[in-house]
This record gives C-alpha cells, sequence and structure tokens, in this order.
C-alpha cells in the first residue's frame, strides 16, 4: 500500500470513530470497554487494510470487524475466570495420579495370581456387570458357586493387597487428609 493510500485510509477511519464508538457503546455497556473495542476495531482494520476493497462501505466493514471482535471477546471472558490475587488458583487441589496408577498395576498383578475359577467370576461380576446368574450360566456352574467364587476372591485379592477393608480403596487416606488440611483449601 503506497503513502497516499495509507493517508486516505486513515482519514477514512478517523472519520468513522464517533460511528464506531456509538456502535461499541450498545455492545459494551460502558465507556471504558466501549474505548477498548473502538481501538481493538481500528488495530484491527489497519492491519488488515489490506483486505478492505476500495469501492466498498468502509462502516460495513468496520461494524464487522467490531461485532465480531467483541463477540470473540464476550466468549472468552465466559470461560475466563477472575482471579486477580489468585484466590480462586489457590483452592484448585487435585490429588496426584501417580498413586492411582501404582494402585492398579498392583490390583492386575495380584488378580492375575488369583485362581482362574476365581479371577472369572470376579471379572465377570465386577467388572463386566454381569448377574450372578448370568455369570453362573456363563461358567456353566450353580448361582451359588459364583457367589463362592466372588467373595473368596475377593477376601484373597483383600489379603495379597494387604488391605483389611473396603474403605481402604480409593485415594491414600494420608494423602488425602493433608489435602483437606492445607490452608489453601476451603
Amino acid at each position: 500500500m503506497n503513502e497516499q493510500a495509507r493517508l486516505g485510509l486513515k482519514d477514512l477511519l478517523l472519520a468513522e470513530i464517533p460511528s464506531l464508538r456509538a456502535f461499541a457503546l450498545s455492545l459494551a455497556g460502558n465507556g471504558d470497554r466501549a474505548d477498548d473495542l473502538v481501538q481493538d476495531t481500528l488495530m484491527k482494520a489497519w492491519s488488515s487494510a489490506s483486505s478492505f476493497m476500495e469501492g466498498t462501505n468502509m462502516r460495513a466493514w468496520l461494524f464487522t470487524i467490531m461485532r465480531n471482535t467483541f463477540f470473540s471477546q464476550y466468549r472468552k471472558a465466559r470461560r475466563e475466570v477472575q482471579d486477580v490475587d489468585g484466590e480462586a488458583a489457590s483452592r484448585l487441589v487435585t490429588l496426584p495420579d501417580q498413586l492411582a496408577h501404582l494402585d492398579l498395576a498392583d490390583f492386575r498383578f495380584q488378580l492375575d495370581r488369583l485362581p482362574a475359577d476365581q479371577r472369572e467370576a470376579l471379572v465377570l461380576i465386577g467388572a463386566s456387570g454381569f448377574s450372578y446368574e448370568e455369570a453362573a450360566e456363563i461358567c456353566g456352574c450353580a448361582v451359588g458357586t459364583i457367589k463362592s467364587r466372588v467373595n473368596r476372591a475377593r477376601h484373597r485379592l483383600m489379603e495379597l493387597l494387604a488391605l483389611s477393608s473396603v474403605e481402604e480403596f480409593g485415594p491414600d487416606p494420608a494423602l488425602s487428609e493433608s489435602i483437606a488440611a492445607s490452608p489453601m483449601v476451603d
């Protein structure tokens, strides 16, 4: 773009500022945000001057840029949280997942150590969600036999994993207590 064209575009942009400001006020609702929106619009228009086709409606082009800018900012603001002092960020706490991977590896190893009939019954009932009746039919045995195998498998797994009760499954109690006692958590 030559110097004369740049000066012409500058004059056209300056002439549209009052209209842009009025439109920005109607979108933004307050003067400071409207001024920022006008500035953003003018900056985008200036940097995209090569895409403006001479002979087309400059005002419509600028209003389109402003409208798109406003709605992009609006969508972005809806996803963001104001956290100037870092208070919201300090309340975000997540248990580390490394322990869960290790626990799962231990569980798989010990599950493989169970007798095949107990492992099969436990997987059918516990992991696959079959009823005792369905599992008994799949295994070709009585429902009571399936119940017995599942019970023995659960108890043997608890022994192998050195667990004393079902409540011990889940996050590490000591870690959960330390996070709950942390001053960062409300």
